[in-house]
């Protein structure tokens, strides 16, 4: 059977939306994180947060400790305990950026994300992030810095680089902060590039009252990341639980993130504990590998 060319004008709108940027389906375009660095399908690991009160060196020895594959880095951690008067972030010198690749190098880890680091409006300065971004060979940065949507939109078309919206708890001493709401982010996100979405905040949802796998299928299609966190009661803020002993419903979570084919990163950003984390890190990690063992 001779199949019917395609009319012209169909042809030609097809060529449209595949040749601009913010129309293609560009979530798993820029960086996608090997399968080697994945857990229960999903590339699980530590945001670097979690081992705030350690340095650059130590959050990644801590994150192989613990059995994660990649991490997510913040701006401003010591980078060393031979050298901690020297600070990691995208302003970091090659010499530095060297040594932090070597660290990760030796322990196997991936760094896939970045924040969350402001952006600015100006241009010049947001490169900075992206240039800093496509050395390390990110997948993503992390960032809440919504007025400056319009450069970061020229800029991960230009980079092919990600841009994940974080968002704090509901803070009723300021009524302007908003992207705390899922609904709002979706709100202001509608027809922008598909590289610019959410980082999606469990325990901070929970903490604004709201339940998180709703949070999830809200901004359906515009997962970038996860700060994957279990609170002991929805409404409640820190400290954080060990996954499956909160309200959070991570494996709902999972689950959800699984059936929107979700290919961003799950950095466990673990706010308890602080001097001595590794084990309930583990303990996470463990759910999640277990989660993923159950479905097999």
């Amino acid at each position: 059977m001779r199949l019917k060319p395609l009319p012209r004008t169909l042809l030609l709108s097809l060529i449209v939306v595949l040749a601009t940027p913010g129309l293609t389906p560009s979530l798993n375009a820029a960086n996608p994180i090997p399968n080697d660095f994945k857990i229960a399908g999903f590339a699980l690991g530590c945001q670097a947060y979690t081992f705030n009160r350690f340095t650059v060196f130590e959050a990644i020895e801590k994150t192989d400790q613990a059995g994660g594959r990649i991490i997510e880095f913040f701006p401003g951690q010591r980078l060393s305990k031979e050298e901690p008067t020297i600070k990691w972030d995208h302003n970091s010198p090659a010499e530095v950026v060297a040594k932090v690749k070597a660290k990760l190098d030796q322990h196997r880890i991936k760094a896939v994300n970045y924040g969350v680091v402001g952006i600015s409006k100006d241009e010049a300065e947001a490169r900075k992030v992206f240039e800093f971004a496509k050395t390390m060979g990110l997948y993503a940065v992390t960032t809440e810095s919504l007025d400056a949507l319009d450069t970061i939109e020229k800029l991960v078309r230009e980079y092919d680089i990600k841009v994940a919206y974080h968002e704090h708890a509901k803070n009723p001493g300021n009524p302007n902060y908003k992207i705390w709401d899922p609904v709002y982010l979706a709100g202001m996100l509608k027809g922008r590039d598909m590289r610019i979405g959410a980082c999606a905040d469990t325990g901070h949802w929970a903490s604004s009252g709201l339940q998180p796998v709703k949070c999830l299928r809200i901004l359906k299609g515009r997962i970038i990341s996860t700060h994957l966190k279990e609170r002991a009661t929805i409404g409640s803020h820190l400290p954080d639980q060990v996954f499956g002993t909160g309200v959070s419903d991570i494996s709902q979570c999972l689950q959800e993130l699984k059936r929107q084919g979700f290919e961003g990163n799950i950095s466990l950003e673990y706010e308890n504990n602080w001097d001595h984390s590794v084990p309930d890190v583990a303990q996470c990690i463990g759910f999640v590998r277990g989660w993923g063992s159950s479905r097999k």
